[in-house]
């Protein structure tokens, strides 16, 4: 055995203590961290020849990297739709790096945990039992998913098998949305549909939702053709959701595959106000539900639930692997996801939903809404700042004050300003055709006092000079 291996195996007691220490200090700082932190780009890094083991690895790393690690997973992180990990996701991803389990080895307790966790999943959400579900690394590779099946979907329609044939034997394929998440035209282009197989589909006015009338009036003009159809649960910009109610109905007298991009709106199922806006969900073929959004666990951990897994299957199963199963004998998560190599993902969300149940992720998500509520309401009574849409449930789209020509430039220094101080961090976007700010709130952590902590902020950088509007 190599000698740093053995040296760190003797003294694993040690080097797990000191991880811990470590980790420890850095979450007791999250509080009074800056949000985001900029690093400059290292040098190009030497692999050692020897290796300076274990335990030098962790002062290495707490050296060159720690001065820059930054609260991403904080209170005040309002970008990308980050949620923070919660306490009993922690320690459950640590179990699942510990025990290393092939969540398709069906041999240990890797495959139960999963099938637990997704039958809980359901029950939060409010899906029945039809949805099979499978975990994967994101939102990106659950729309991928969804997209693939209904892919195999539209195929069967003309009568032809694509898993097997390929997408030549369907031309012309088109997949209609009204304003999809960027993953979704990438998907587009993985899959082979090409970007330009998109058909975007008007919005009602000053919404993001679907003007279902221009969708009905779209599949009347093509009769008789399958597509799919991306429904929103949850804008980027806005959290506007498609009347999923009324996609439903139009299911019941148009030919095409509903699927739902609930990435991070799925959750609004928690909230009692809120639920109504993904009634008729059940409906749908396939949906996107993110787990390290609003579900709080780690990075890289999302859902695909289908009402399809022969379908699911057809696409994905594994041939001529006699070691993986009988695909159409012995169901494995692998033959109905992209990965064939899968980490327990399944093991933080059991903690977690084990730990703080229903009535536990009820109370964030509604904590959450409340707290995008009063930034809201801060921000439409501030005579620096335009609120640009309602604030539907957890994200805040806004803009500064100020002459159009300048807006962009004045944006972009009034973020710049944001992170450098560091209290709070937020994105930029457009939103119908203006330069704006986007603040999305999904952490267990966020409190009241972060809101009107992360306002100070905002208010100050707005008095320094190089604001110009």
């Amino acid at each position: 055995m190599n000698t740093h291996l053995k040296q760190d195996l003797t003294k694993l007691d040690d080097l797990l203590a000191a991880t811990q220490a470590f980790c420890a200090d850095f979450l007791s700082q999250l509080d009074t961290l800056p949000a985001s932190k900029a690093m400059p780009l290292p040098p190009a890094a030497a692999l050692p020849q020897e290796g300076i083991g274990a335990m030098g690895a962790l002062h290495r790393f707490r050296d060159q990297y720690g001065p820059y690690l930054a609260a991403g997973a904080g209170p005040r992180y309002w970008g990308f739709v980050t949620g923070g990990v919660t306490p009993a996701a922690l320690a459950g991803d640590w179990v699942a790096a510990a025990v290393d389990m092939n969540a398709a080895d069906k041999g240990g307790a890797a495959f139960n945990i999963e099938l637990e966790t997704i039958h809980m999943l359901r029950q939060l959400f409010g899906l029945p039992d039809s949805f099979a579900g499978t975990f994967v690394t994101g939102a990106t590779m659950s729309n991928f998913t969804g997209l693939a099946i209904g892919r195999q979907w539209l195929g069967l329609q003309h009568g032809k098998d694509i898993g097997e044939e390929g997408l030549a034997a369907l031309p012309n394929a088109r997949v209609l949305s009204c304003v999809p998440h960027s993953s979704v035209i990438k998907c587009l282009s993985m899959l082979g549909f090409g970007r330009n197989a998109l058909v975007k589909l008007p919005a009602l006015p000053a919404r993001e939702s679907v003007n279902i009338a221009a969708l009905e009036t779209w599949l009347e003009e093509h009769p008789g053709e399958p597509v799919i159809y991306v429904a929103n649960a949850g804008t980027v910009n806005t959290t506007d959701f498609d009347d999923i109610s009324a996609l439903a109905r139009l299911k019941q007298r148009y030919n095409f595959w509903l699927h739902i991009d609930a990435a991070f709106g799925g959750l609004a199922a928690c909230s009692p106000q809120h639920q109504h806006l993904l009634k008729g969900w059940e409906v749908a073929d396939s949906i996107t539900i993110d787990a390290h959004k609003w579900l709080n666990v780690p990075y890289d951990s999302a859902m695909i639930f289908c009402r399809h897994p022969e379908l699911q299957a057809a696409v994905f199963k594994n041939v001529g692997a006699a070691y993986l199963g009988d695909p159409a004998k012995d169901f494995n998560f692998i033959h109905h996801v992209p990965e064939n190599s899968r980490r327990l993902r399944a093991l933080p969300a059991w903690y977690s939903l084990q730990a703080y149940g229903a009535k536990g992720y009820r109370d964030i998500v509604q904590a959450n809404i409340e707290q995008a509520q009063l930034l809201g309401k801060l921000i439409d009574e501030s005579p620096h700042f335009h609120l640009l849409a309602p604030v539907n449930l957890c994200v805040v789209c806004f803009t500064l004050q100020g002459a159009p020509e300048t807006l962009a430039a004045a944006t972009a220094a009034f973020l710049e300003t944001l992170t450098e101080n560091g209290v709070v961090f937020m994105t930029p976007t457009v939103y119908q055709d203006t330069p704006a700010i986007r603040a999305a709130i999904v952490n267990w952590r966020t409190t009241v006092a972060d809101v009107y902590q992360a306002w100070q902020d905002i208010e100050q950088a707005m008095t320094l000079k190089a604001i110009s509007l």
